[in-house]
């Protein structure tokens, strides 16, 4: 179908294009969390080791972290309509197979082919982007990042849905939420005009090489990985740490998201006024205070720090991708890609570690430990990029 593009929508931005972005990218977030959400149950209906639930949750992120370059870099050229629909087609079946899956390694298949459900997210940046002048854009971006509530929904509503309607409505719910978004998406869509000639591959690849890119990536390695990795290991943590039912704990780790999906735009909103270097100077110390709480095994300070946890990388996550036109304008696709990339990875490594830590050791602590330790490299960086006046600070908007 070929896309009529609107004209601009000025200085205001285009309310139907952001909102038509987070929608979609909720749907993709729903359909990519339904995995862990339903990890409890896959692992006792399959009869999993400890290691093996660790792997099934993480392996989906693999394919979401690495996905979003080459995902970012079609955007740039082909336009983020026509790749988001591809996106969510391409999630709708992954997430309709993982309901089919009856055995350990066709769980392992169809789980990380979901992950391109998370790799979504670089579309829709490099999609909503263009549509917004610089000093909306943390705004903006921040907007559409709270479409990570869909990982919420699924947290939540995957274990209730399964309890009502069957096991595979468990994840069969959330293709079915995707699917009624791509039908919105196909008959309401349309990219941003072009500015400029298309670009060639190695426009898109030539900031890759920027120290820039690099420290923002490394920032979104804490920052979303920290989101993804407690969104996809709080499950198992409530049920084997405090023994709570899997509803309980997916109710409370529901809470964990929405927290941090509602605290991203405000990081966006403040760092269009304030700066995104400044926000981070100020989340990273934050996340090492949290990290610290979360190694302990007790349900008030552990709750403190999850809690704690989610404001901090909530309003990171806004401030980071406040940065990311601002360095890189023309390529915001292929940038976003890159970071979104690392954010992931962020993501799939955590309940690695955690889940040999624990075998190991028998607790999670030391996890959280080294949790902290990253949280005060990603200060270090910060101010040292800060510090050599590499970041722009924008004027304070009205």
């Amino acid at each position: 179908m070929t896309t009529t593009r609107e004209p601009p929508a000025g200085a205001a931005g285009n309310t139907l294009q952001l909102v038509l972005a987070t929608a979609a990218f909720a749907a993709c977030f729903a359909a990519f969390g339904s995995l862990s959400a339903m990890m409890p149950q896959v692992r006792k209906t399959l009869d999993l080791t400890d290691s093996q639930k660790w792997v099934a949750i993480a392996l989906p992120v693999l394919l979401g972290s690495l996905g979003r370059i080459p995902l970012g870099m079609l955007t740039d050229r082909f336009g983020g309509r026509r790749i988001f629909a591809l996106t969510l087609a391409a999630s709708i079946i992954s997430v309709g197979a993982l309901g089919w899956a009856a055995s350990y390694p066709l769980v392992l298949v169809c789980g990380f082919f979901v992950g391109i459900a998370l790799a979504s997210f670089a579309v829709g940046v490099a999609f909503v982007s263009p549509w917004y002048p610089p000093h909306q854009q943390g705004y903006a971006l921040g907007i559409y990042g709270a479409g990570n509530v869909g990982q919420a929904l699924a947290s939540f509503g995957s274990p209730v849905l399964s309890a009502w309607l069957g096991y595979r409505w468990g994840f069969w719910a959330w293709g079915a939420l995707a699917g009624v978004v791509l039908l919105a998406w196909l008959t309401l869509a349309a990219d941003a005009p072009r500015r400029g000639p298309p670009k060639t591959w190695a426009d898109f690849l030539r900031p890759l090489g920027q120290c820039q890119a690099w420290a923002l990536s490394l920032f979104y390695f804490l920052t979303f990985g920290g989101f993804v990795a407690m969104a996809l290991s709080l499950p198992l943590l409530l049920t084997d740490l405090f023994g709570l039912t899997k509803v309980d704990a997916g109710l409370r780790t529901a809470g964990f998201i929405v927290l941090a999906t509602a605290l991203r735009p405000m990081g966006g909103v403040l760092a269009d006024r304030i700066g995104g270097q400044r926000i981070l100077l100020g989340v990273f110390p934050a996340t090492a205070v949290f990290a610290l709480l979360l190694a302990c095994p007790m349900m008030v300070p552990f709750t403190i720090g999850a809690l704690g946890m989610a404001v901090a990388i909530g309003l990171g996550n806004g401030a980071v991708f406040k940065l990311v036109p601002e360095y890189f304008p023309k390529t915001v696709g292929s940038v976003t890609g890159l970071v979104g990339a690392a954010g992931g990875l962020g993501g799939f490594f955590p309940p690695l570690v955690l889940g040999l830590v624990h075998q190991y050791t028998g607790q999670y602590a030391w996890g959280f430990i080294l949790l902290l330790l990253f949280s005060l490299v990603c200060w270090v960086v910060c101010w040292l990029l800060g510090s050599e006046a590499k970041v722009i600070v924008p004027a304070p908007v009205a």
